[in-house]
């Protein structure tokens, strides 16, 4: 792997939508030895907007890419544009952060990781939960073999509110939106390969689901290669919030994150006690996990290391999503 070490990563953020200014924002103010040099978008007008708050130039994609004062690229557009700027990316010889998925097709993703690999450029997947404090230390439990021989893997996963139906349609459904994550949340804490999947679904939260062929509320058993079997449940609609969760049981003990509350204030009466509620949106959630995967790409950067999250974590998942899909549509199990 070929990369020049800096004292400070320049990067080129491509795609400033929600996810990706949110990003610019983080890598200009809170992450330690990255700066944020240019900005690109299909937009012209965004891009421009948030180079203006930002204090850096808005460039094209070519423009961006050719830059020298650009170490380093974040893709954060469409997914159906990732392969295409991963590989121009590579081929310019530029550290590569891309969010998740790299594509919703498979030899799109081949093609996207071979010319990574041709190149010899660093490449990071944007998988940001594992860098979440609660569910790396339950990783950690797991790798440091405090609770033993892990024999289940129980992660939970729901959503506050469905997303927009036009969202849906072209989002890869339920499997590669958002229990994609959580795939890779299971090869992560149980260490181990998947090696047969099967996924059951249903429409129980809005009907308009059916007409974009996919499911609004899911249950998946996963085999690994270690004989550990992890249940995901995953639901478009939790009421109370953004329930994220993840528990490992083994010969030794469990280990288990739960969910951060609004704020930590517990009022106790005579009637009863009171807490607050979990966090409403992911941003909420989770800022802290993406401050701390940024932190991580800078460093193997800097250090000229292989990133934690990796050319074959951004296959891995893919793989297991689309058996899951062929799962639930052949009412069977599948094996990888």
């Amino acid at each position: 792997m070929s990369v020049t070490a800096t004292k400070t990563v320049r990067i080129g953020v491509i795609g400033v939508g929600r996810i990706g200014s949110m990003h610019a924002d983080l890598l200009a103010r809170q992450v330690p030895g990255a700066e944020v040099t240019c900005v690109t978008d299909a937009r012209p007008d965004s891009a421009r907007a948030v180079g203006d708050r930002l204090r850096v130039r808005a460039s094209t994609i070519d423009g961006l890419l050719a830059a020298g004062d650009v170490d380093a690229v974040a893709i954060c557009t469409s997914t159906d544009t990732h392969a295409d700027l991963i590989v121009a990316a590579a081929e310019a010889g530029k550290a590569i952060f891309c969010e998740k998925p790299v594509s919703l097709d498979l030899a799109e993703v081949d093609r996207a990781l071979a010319a990574v690999e041709a190149a010899g450029v660093l490449f990071q997947i944007g998988f940001n939960r594992r860098f979440d404090p609660a569910h790396a230390a339950v990783a950690r439990a797991v790798a440091e073999g405090e609770v033993g021989d892990v024999q289940i893997l129980r992660i939970t996963s729901r959503d506050p509110a469905p997303p927009p139906i036009e969202y849906v349609r072209t989002s890869g459904g339920i499997f590669l939106d958002m229990t994609i994550h959580d795939f890779d949340m299971a090869r992560f804490v149980a260490q181990s390969e998947v090696v047969e999947v099967y996924a059951r679904g249903a429409i129980r939260i809005d009907a308009d689901f059916a007409a974009a062929d996919d499911v609004d509320t899911a249950v998946i058993v996963l085999e690994h290669a270690n004989g550990c079997l992890t249940t995901i449940d995953n639901s478009r609609q939790a009421v109370y919030g953004y329930d994220q969760r993840v528990e490992v049981f083994g010969s030794a003990g469990m280990a288990a994150s739960e969910n951060p509350l609004a704020h930590s204030t517990i009022v106790r009466t005579a009637t009863g006690v009171r807490a607050a509620t979990l966090p409403y949106f992911f941003l909420e959630r989770y800022i802290p996990s993406y401050l701390r995967e940024w932190e991580a790409f800078v460093t193997a950067i800097a250090t000229g290391t292989a990133p934690p999250v990796g050319p074959a974590d951004a296959r891995a998942p893919l793989v297991i999503g689309l058996a899951a899909w062929r799962s639930l549509r052949e009412g069977r199990p599948v094996r990888l």
